[in-house]
């Protein structure tokens, strides 16, 4: 097992455009910035009700995915080269959560993918029942500290972290919707990770900015954010959201490279000329005792494990090199 020094997660809300998640999953941007977790509100979903997604990742859809894939709203895709071992989910009742778990030696981290209507409460209502329901489970682990992380589209707009001067924004309706989303992060204890001030939507007819998107962490955990920003210069194609990348000081578990024989790519005719040759004339006298038949079979497995390493290719096996 490898270890990484830092944890880092892109959130995105690609508006269910194919487009736009086929071009932030196929250029090499996630791969420069070495993402490890993407989080994404309003993925497409195509083909038999599954997301568009590559072969560097695994995909996580909520609890609820298959009993109603139109409703979902939500993707957390994890590079396959992180551990399997030290993550998991954990079953959230909705199409608009998806909650998983990383575990290493610094504790365990609680990351929350939202997608919050703008309409109603209904999902704030949600996450402050699981919070009660699972208080103990989330702010306590058995080794090191236990951390929590709420990323998403929060559809909500205050001075909190808005810009205090548009007015616009900020309608009665607004900020008691708003109150109520800040009520239950302080009640969880979460600071917003994000700084206040920046936009990260670009509204499709008036083009102004404002906050739709937003990070909360535990207010333990403020020292281990490296960075929380919005990437202006990787919008995407359509999409009128920006990424947030945020880094955190939490070394993850990989899976390590193998190396293993390709069987696949050998010459057996020239395999089978070099074992002839490792194996040399065929003994004439007869196997009669125990001794003598474990010297041949010595003498025999020597000689093909001396032709397979002379004659058969190595590759690397990494845990993206195949994957059911």
């Amino acid at each position: 097992m490898g270890l990484k020094d830092k944890l880092s997660i892109w959130q995105q809300n690609v508006n269910k455009l194919p487009t736009c998640q086929h071009d932030l999953l196929s250029s090499n941007k996630l791969t420069s910035i070495n993402i490890d977790v993407i989080a994404l509100q309003e993925p497409a979903i195509v083909n038999a009700s599954r997301s568009i997604a590559a072969r560097d990742w695994i995909s996580v859809y909520p609890t609820l995915h298959l009993n109603n894939p139109e409703k979902t709203r939500l993707l957390i895709l994890i590079q396959a080269q992180i551990s399997t071992d030290s993550w998991n989910q954990l079953d959230f009742l909705s199409s608009n959560i998806i909650v998983v778990q990383f575990t290493s030696k610094w504790g365990k981290l609680t990351l929350f993918n939202i997608y919050n209507d703008g309409e109603r409460n209904n999902t704030i209502n949600l996450l402050t029942k699981f919070h009660r329901d699972n208080c103990l489970s989330l702010e306590h682990s058995q080794v090191g500290s236990a951390h929590q992380i709420w990323v998403g589209d929060f559809n909500r707009h205050h001075p909190y972290w808005d810009d205090p001067s548009d007015l616009r924004l900020f309608t009665d309706d607004a900020i008691a919707a708003a109150e109520s989303l800040i009520e239950v992060v302080a009640e969880v204890g979460l600071e917003m990770a994000l700084p206040s001030g920046i936009p990260t939507h670009c509204h499709s007819v008036t083009k102004m900015w404002s906050r739709l998107d937003n990070v909360f962490i535990t207010d333990s955990s403020m020292d281990m954010v490296i960075t929380c920003d919005a990437l202006i210069g990787h919008r995407g194609i359509n999409t009128d959201h920006l990424p947030v990348l945020m880094e955190l000081n939490m070394g993850i578990v990989t899976s390590e490279t193998k190396l293993y024989h390709n069987f696949r790519d050998v010459d057996w005719e020239v395999f089978r000329e070099m074992l002839a040759g490792h194996l040399g004339p065929e003994p004439e006298d007869q196997i009669i005792t125990q001794r003598q038949l474990d010297e041949r079979c010595t003498s025999l497995m020597e000689a093909i494990q001396n032709t397979i390493q002379e004659q058969v290719p190595v590759m690397e096996i990494t845990p993206k090199s195949k994957r059911w």
